[in-house]
């Protein structure tokens, strides 16, 4: 029998719980861990992002898919992508990766009207040991907020998580930008701050909510600066670097299901 919430306490966001929704959003998420393995073998020094971003477009299309970020709200790129002290939003250019850089990869593609969405974060070559600490211990956040979810859990729980985490390992939480529900739509209700905020309690992760959990941590402060003139480009407000990765998550009635683990990727317990 399906529990029931006081109608107080029902969501104000869409659910998705017939099976064809719910393959939809499946198929969304399987599709977009494939463009991401496809990239990985690109993602190396000597690289520009701008060419990972003409692969990610090529691959998309000719599986008839469509690239989710290009022209959303004016974005000019199929994939976003974040090098060293970009938080989030980096819009790829000719600037070729090297040896000690990080660079986060965020696709999103459409799939039969199905949003998919998830990103990773790089090592491309020998990095410090510091950034290799920020990019463990971002990967194992994403994960603490994963496990912290459950079928009528609050939203609070993951940013308590994380935060918890994160301050015990000295990093700082960014709090600008966050997580979001996601389906027929790319960004929809609702928003998965990655810190505990107080009007996150009252929102309830019902089985049949799809959303993505995307934890930004920077290796200083948590503060970042306002967009560039890009409109989009987001930057630490003290350089340091900044790491990110993202799941995409349907709540069912047993508990999450990730619905964007890759084939060649990181899973769960990875050491970088």
């Amino acid at each position: 029998m399906r529990r029931m919430l006081p109608i107080r306490k029902r969501p104000r966001f869409p659910q998705y719980n017939t099976d064809e929704e719910r393959e939809g959003l499946r198929a969304a998420g399987r599709f977009n861990a494939e463009l991401l393995d496809f990239l990985r073998p690109h993602v190396k020094a000597g690289v520009s992002t701008n060419h990972l971003d003409a692969l990610a477009e090529q691959y998309t299309r000719d599986h008839g898919h469509i690239p989710a970020c290009l022209g959303y709200s004016g974005y000019p790129k199929s994939i976003c992508t974040s090098l060293n002290d970009v938080v989030c939003h980096g819009i790829p250019n000719d600037v070729e990766l090297q040896d000690g850089d990080i660079v986060n990869v965020d696709c999103t593609t459409i799939v039969d009207g199905w949003f998919g969405d998830q990103s990773e974060t790089f090592l491309i070559g020998e990095v410090s040991d510091e950034a290799r600490r920020l990019v463990q211990g971002t990967f194992d956040a994403l994960w603490i907020g994963i496990h912290a979810t459950h079928p009528f859990c609050s939203v609070i729980e993951i940013g308590a998580a994380i935060t918890k985490f994160a301050r015990e390992q000295g990093f700082g939480v960014v709090e600008n930008y966050q997580g979001h529900g996601i389906g027929r739509k790319f960004h929809q209700e609702p928003g998965i701050p990655h810190v505990p905020f107080r009007r996150s309690r009252s929102e309830i992760l019902v089985p049949g909510t799809s959303f993505t959990i995307e934890p930004m941590l920077n290796l200083g402060a948590a503060a970042t600066q306002p967009p560039l003139d890009d409109g989009w480009t987001v930057l630490t407000e003290d350089g340091s670097l900044s790491a990110q990765f993202e799941h995409h998550i349907l709540m069912t009635e047993e508990g999450p299901e990730v619905l964007t683990t890759t084939k060649n990727g990181p899973r769960e317990g990875h050491k970088f």
